[in-house]
């Protein structure tokens, strides 16, 4: 970027909304990339070649409109909570940092509508204070934002009732293109699909409107067994009763409980844990689907230091790996999707197959109305070639595999690609959203160019 365009951009936003330094421009050009081994030498060195933090709408358009003029790629930024270089720029350019889009524009009984920077620990801490609450939310909560979730995430808990993105969990979406003049589209319906988990590459996310449900009062329990195999019976059990209102359902192998140092004085050493999180007056029928499977209650938080302390959620979904990671750098994770039936038999193929270098925990969710065991194994990294013969064997036991060690979204197995692919192709002619991430084939490219 030369010093005539910094100077235009700077008296488009103002100087205090860009960023130039090198320091704040590298921070800021990262997110949780480096929970790969193999993304970690690939990004370190990318960086931005400026932060823009816009405030308003009017504000990112004009940004939108001086990168088409000067050919500039666009690479947007929530809190950089991702884990796959979602926010990270392979080109340089602009990272458009939308944290001060933050405004929360209306509550009703049945949904949300806020700027795409809100982030969603405040948005859930509000709504319970009216009596309501998010249905889903990832396990980075209290940092990532709204639009970050919807553009770089799937589910996370209240996904055991609600599902994940996909499931009705984004009502409308205001995006901006990337033209000479930006246009503002208000995306409905079917058309969503286009731009969940499409990490910005085909359009910028301003606002969106997002289903919540009645607060509920939820109590946190840890239930204890001798071996994986009863954990994730007894996980699957409370998962499928739905007399028990829950928003978390959780089994972890050992030796992964004894990651977690906050709570470790509370698990038992050598058990496998299920970390729950259900209505405040279902302990008993809990108590009794542990007993069938010869568990234990634990630890229990009641329902009135709800996020008041360190939860359970804080151990789960992908935080399990930063867990991980914290005991032992040599460690990575996969995701997987396992059977709703036959996950056992699965279950039982990969251990006796790996042993110890996979490690396993489920997080149990709806998918399409359907309970399914979801997972993010912990692995042990040794090479590129055994990381991938795991993957191999998973795939060929019917585990679907989502590579969380790719950037590229057809290769990372999340999304709607030929629908992201239509919307880029009209929204994005100059190809200068988030470049690297989404594919244009060159025929299709050649197509969209010419008809413009």
């Amino acid at each position: 970027m030369t010093d005539v365009w910094t100077k235009e951009l700077a008296d488009l936003v103002g100087e205090e909304r860009l960023l130039l330094g090198f320091d704040q421009v590298d921070k800021l050009s990262k997110d949780y990339y480096w929970y790969s081994p193999v993304l970690e030498p690939l990004l370190r060195d990318k960086r931005a070649d400026a932060i823009v933090i816009p405030e308003t709408e009017e504000q990112v358009a004009s940004v939108l409109s001086f990168a088409y003029h000067h050919g500039i790629p666009i690479t947007t930024r929530g809190s950089g909570t991702g884990n796959y270089g979602q926010a990270v720029p392979l080109e340089g350019g602009i990272v458009l940092d939308l944290s001060r889009l933050n405004a929360v524009q209306e509550v009703t009984e049945e949904y949300a509508r806020v700027q795409a920077g809100v982030r969603l620990g405040a948005l859930e801490k509000l709504l319970r204070m009216q009596g309501k609450e998010l249905r889903i939310y990832p396990s980075t909560f209290m940092k990532a934002t709204v639009g970050g979730f919807v553009c770089g995430g799937s589910g996370g808990i209240g996904s055991i009732t609600w599902g994940d993105l996909w499931d009705g969990n984004v009502l409308e979406a205001v995006v901006y293109t990337l033209e000479e003049t930006p246009r503002r589209l208000t995306i409905n319906g079917p058309e969503l699909a286009a731009y969940i988990h499409n990490y910005g590459t085909n359009g910028i996310l301003t606002e969106l409107k997002i289903p919540i449900s009645t607060k509920v009062s939820w109590g946190q329990t840890v239930v204890q067994f001798d071996d994986f195999e009863a954990a994730y019976r007894f996980s699957h059990a409370v998962a499928s009763d739905d007399s028990i209102r829950k928003r978390l359902v959780t089994s972890i192998e050992w030796p992964i409980p004894s990651f977690f140092k906050p709570i470790g004085k509370h698990l038992e050493p050598g058990a496998s844990a299920c970390l729950l999180e259900t209505e405040e007056g279902t302990e008993n029928a809990l108590a009794d689907h542990a007993a069938l499977f010869g568990g234990r209650i634990g630890y229990v938080i009641p329902s009135d230091q709800y996020h008041k302390t360190i939860g359970l959620s804080d151990f789960t979904w992908n935080h399990t790996t930063l867990w991980a990671l914290k005991t032992d750098p040599s460690l990575t994770y996969l995701q997987a999707g396992f059977h709703p039936v036959d996950f056992p038999r699965q279950i039982g193929q990969i251990k006796a197959e790996f042993g110890d270098e996979v490690l396993l925990h489920f997080e149990f969710m709806r998918s399409a109305g359907v309970i399914v065991p979801a997972a993010l194994p912990i692995l042990r990294y040794t090479t590129h070639e055994r990381l991938y013969e795991i993957i191999a064997f998973f795939r060929s036991i019917g585990v679907g595999i989502n590579d969380p060690h790719t950037w590229m979204l057809e290769m990372g197995g999340h999304g709607q690609i030929e629908a992201m692919l239509a919307a880029k192709r009209t929204n994005d002619p100059r190809s200068l959203l988030n470049p690297g991430k989404l594919q244009i084939p060159a025929a299709q490219e050649t197509i969209g160019s010419d008809e413009r």
